[in-house]
């Protein structure tokens, strides 16, 4: 298949470019603070990628009743899904180090035979863009299917200048092969390199650093995120990358309390943080600090399923106290090869006890929040007419099923402006 072929599952026949109304849906706008937002018998006003008008299909206004209708058959839509936390571009895989471990191999005999981030870091590192493209296509085209139309893409699998920049150039280029919005973070503090083990403040100064402010410079980062962790980088070798961040103007986010908790939160609150992800030993005081610094919870199941993790992220603390949660598939090759956020939906519930309500919201208009962006999420007048189009009769068979995908249309809205 040549890099710019579309994929099979993306674009329906259904063009918001030019004026059309969809009639005869379930829509769930979710424009509203709490609740579905349903409306039976509805109709959605598009132009120009944007909506314009969504209620009743009786209240349809004047100016749009001379459109082309198209009618979805009271099919149910909301908007597109949004997937703000990836690995997405990485080479080579890590299946026999899954193997291996269900055979008996603890982790550092996994490490011993070459497995673990060390073995996806060479890969990446040897490949090229166009390789690591061919390899990005199938997982992107996995989540377009499912009607994702914004992706969030971090780098992190290079740790040297040339190869993360590399990767971020990739995650702008699949924007461009793709009809889908790309995001990209800044990794480059995601881990320690060999060639620096044990000097991880040396790694931040001469690979961190210079390579987050050549990314800037070549317009590849719309944020910074690091991982903060034991097995990675304390809150106080990851000030000077936070520190730099704010000097360029970027938001930063973290991978945050995922194993243990060493202060990730309060640190990343204080940088007034778009996120923090994973958060499975986030306190109920980290909770409270979200909430003061606006900062989403963004809550990965897939990666909790596959390390076999006991340890479930305080959703009684968020919702006490009013933190917005997303959901993610965090896809990645050793922790959680997930591409399905439609699995990430039903995970969320049924392992972190989340509501059907709380899961669409989290990988809508609160995973758009956790990437810093308003225009998407919600339909709503003024927003930009991403839409997914399900063979559904209400929003609970989204998070009801695993392993079925209902996806009846994608609406894309526009190229990336």
């Amino acid at each position: 298949m040549e890099l710019t072929d579309a994929p099979p599952v993306a674009t329906p026949p259904i063009d918001p470019s030019g004026p059309v109304v969809l009639v005869n849906a379930l829509v769930a706008t979710l424009a509203d603070p709490a609740g579905y937002g349903l409306i039976p018998a509805g109709a959605i006003a598009i132009n120009g990628g944007k909506v314009l008008w969504t209620g009743p299909a009786a209240d349809l206004p004047a100016d749009y009743a001379g459109w082309p209708q198209t009618n979805l058959g009271g099919r149910l839509v909301t908007p597109a899904f949004v997937d703000c936390h990836t690995h997405l571009v990485f080479a080579g895989s890590r299946a026999r180090e899954f193997e291996m471990r269900l055979e008996g191999a603890s982790y550092e005999e996994v490490a011993r035979a070459g497995g673990g981030i060390v073995s996806t870091v060479r890969a990446t590192r040897a490949a090229s863009e166009d390789d690591l493209i061919a390899a990005t296509l199938p997982r992107l085209d996995a989540l377009l299917a499912e009607g994702v139309s914004l992706i969030e893409v971090k780098s992190g699998y290079g740790l040297d200048i040339h190869t993360e920049l590399r990767m971020l150039r990739v995650a702008r280029r699949l924007g461009k092969l793709r009809p889908v919005r790309v995001r990209t973070s800044f990794l480059g503090a995601h881990a320690t390199p060999a060639e620096y083990a044990g000097r991880n403040a040396d790694y931040i100064a001469d690979i961190c650093l210079p390579a987050l402010r050549a990314a800037h410079a070549e317009g590849l980062v719309d944020a910074v995120d690091a991982f903060c962790e034991g097995i990675a980088f304390s809150p106080q070798e990851l000030a000077p990358v936070f520190d730099e961040a704010k000097r360029l103007g970027l938001p930063v986010k973290l991978h945050a309390e995922q194993l243990s908790n060493i202060g990730g939160i309060p640190f990343a609150a204080r940088y007034g943080a778009l996120s923090c992800d994973h958060i499975e030993y986030a306190t109920d005081a980290d909770a409270a600090v979200m909430a003061r610094s606006g900062t989403v919870a963004v809550l990965l199941p897939g990666a909790f399923y596959a390390i076999r993790e006991t340890q479930k992220p305080p959703v009684a603390a968020f919702r006490a106290q009013g933190v917005p949660m997303a959901l993610s598939t965090d896809n990645n090759p050793g922790t959680s090869p997930l591409t399905s956020l439609l699995l990430t939906m039903n995970m969320g519930c049924t392992l972190f006890g989340l509501t059907v309500e709380e899961a669409l919201r989290g990988v809508t208009v609160n995973a758009a929040r956790a990437l810093g962006l308003a225009d998407t999420g919600r339909i709503a007048p003024g927003l930009r007419a991403d839409l997914a189009v399900w063979d559904a009769e209400s929003p609970a068979e989204l998070a009801y099923r695993f392993g079925f995908n209902p996806l009846y249309a994608r609406i894309f809205g526009g190229a990336e402006e």
